[in-house]
């Protein structure tokens, strides 16, 4: 299990270092002005759709109804060609109404602004095409217990807008906005390319070309696990995507904030964002596969013990990764982002939001580990409805906060629903088997070392300000 965890967290580490060597190359080369807000825009709902498909709400609903299965390649076959040709669909609606589009993720924008970002909107859709097609041959390999690949390929992505970005250095902002847009398409087309080899070297083309092949005698038997799926699907893909939407939600109630504010939103959320993938979604995609196996064949002595060794394992990393972030906010942005054209004030700006989303770390992180349990015994309703609560939650908090904190208080919104979501969590997981896991004498270790960690951290940042 933890050889999984650790392949995909160091694929997940190289792919964010590139993420952050992109973001600070955006910030010098583009800054935070309406043209990064425009990208960021256009780049917002694509890249909601990926983090949906490619970080677990996808497999957490396919891979169950996937198990149990009785023609796993026709049924693996019907949910890519229903899928697609629905994507298909929604990307070419984009395409002919990009406008409209475009308004609909960014109401607060004028019509000159809308009118720039449109055409921008429409280009970066295209991303949603390819990345649902990593995203299912990604699910096929995490039950084959291969993780490599996807947490890998990422760093494509972020290398194809790296160049684009060098390659735009000296052009307008316009053009580097464009630029970028073709960035993201190349990046996709790469992480395609390589999950389709390693597809073709794991025997699951071959196993798709079987499913295609017999789909039209054999399709009527799927009734039962198209109905299975149908009915898992839409409540996990809901339940795993509140952060998601949460932080989507930042951003359309930023179009009414002033210029910067959607940038800075993104750059904190960014830095938020990898503790989050590096070690809860990491861990939680490494071991869902397994745990839905051991459920599958009725091995619950196993799935829980497989489901404690990664809960201490994510509750020290979290606790010391989101003291570490609150504590040192000023550094981290002022090392990765203050030169160029983001300026000490940008830093500033930013920095107080990192503060406010580092808050919600360890609930959105111990929440994602604990609904494991959940999809694995298919309560994907159950899930729904928590994520609900917290994205109600989340609307309220933020409508309330906007107006006196302005970004701070969206992200502030965020981590509080981020509470909610592990309140109702962790009461549907069980009250008394999760007290039953903190009287553990691992309990004592991470308190001494939070402790610890916070003097050290206190130490350094007085430090670095004597340094500079």
């Amino acid at each position: 299990m933890f050889k999984s965890i650790f392949t995909n967290s160091i694929g997940t580490l190289f792919s964010r270092i590139l993420g952050f060597i992109r973001d600070l190359l955006t910030a010098s080369i583009l800054g935070a002005n309406i043209y990064s807000d425009i990208f960021f825009i256009a780049f917002k709902l694509p890249n909601l759709f990926r983090r949906i498909f490619a970080e677990g709400a996808f497999a957490q609903s396919f891979i169950p109804s996937f198990t149990l299965a009785k023609n796993k390649s026709i049924f693996a076959v019907h949910i890519f060609v229903l899928f697609f040709f629905i994507i298909f669909l929604l990307t070419m609606l984009v395409q002919l109404f990009p406008y409209a589009a475009a308004k609909s993720i960014a109401l607060g924008f004028d019509e000159k602004t809308l009118e720039l970002a449109a055409p921008f909107v429409s280009l970066n859709f295209y991303y949603l095409l390819l990345i649902f097609a990593v995203s299912f041959l990604s699910a096929l390999l995490q039950y084959k217990e291969h993780f490599a690949t996807t947490a890998f390929s990422t760093g494509l992505l972020n290398i194809s807008m790296i160049s684009a970005l060098l390659l735009s250095q000296d052009k307008s902002n316009e053009q580097i906005v464009y630029y970028l847009s073709i960035g993201v398409l190349v990046g996709g087309f790469l992480q395609f390319s390589t999950h389709l080899a390693m597809a073709k070297k794991k025997g699951i083309l071959k196993f798709l070309y079987g499913g295609f092949k017999h789909f039209n005698k054999k399709k009527k038997d799927l009734d039962k696990s198209k109905k299975r799926f149908r009915n898992s699907f839409l409540p996990a893909i809901w339940g795993n995507s509140t952060a998601q939407f949460a932080a989507f939600l930042d951003t359309w109630l930023a179009t009414f904030l002033v210029t910067g504010s959607i940038s800075y939103l993104y750059y904190a959320n960014r830095i938020f964002q990898l503790p989050l993938a590096l070690f809860a979604i990491a861990t939680s995609v490494a071991l869902f596969p397994r745990i839905s196996k051991y459920i599958r064949h009725k091995k619950f002595e196993e799935a829980d013990n497989a489901f404690f060794k990664a809960f201490w394992f994510l509750a020290s990393l979290l606790t010391l990764s989101m003291i570490g972030g609150y504590i040192l906010s000023d550094e981290i942005i002022w090392l990765l982002f203050e030169r160029g054209a983001f300026t000490a004030l940008d830093s500033q700006n930013t920095s107080i939001i990192l503060q406010m989303y580092m808050l919600g770390l360890f609930p959105f992180g111990i929440s994602k580990l604990l609904s494991l349990k959940l999809y694995a015994e298919h309560r994907q309703g159950e899930a729904a409805k928590i994520a609900t609560y917290s994205l109600a939650g989340n609307i309220v908090l933020s409508l309330s906060l906007i107006s006196p904190l302005g970004a701070m208080g969206l992200a502030l919104a965020s981590s509080i629903s981020g509470f909610i979501l592990f309140f109702y969590t962790l009461r549907a997981y069980g009250t008394q088997r999760f007290l039953a896991i903190l009287r553990h004498k691992n309990a004592l270790w991470l308190l001494l070392a939070s402790v610890s960690l916070i003097i050290i951290l206190i130490l350094l940042k007085e430090l670095i300000h004597d340094i500079i």
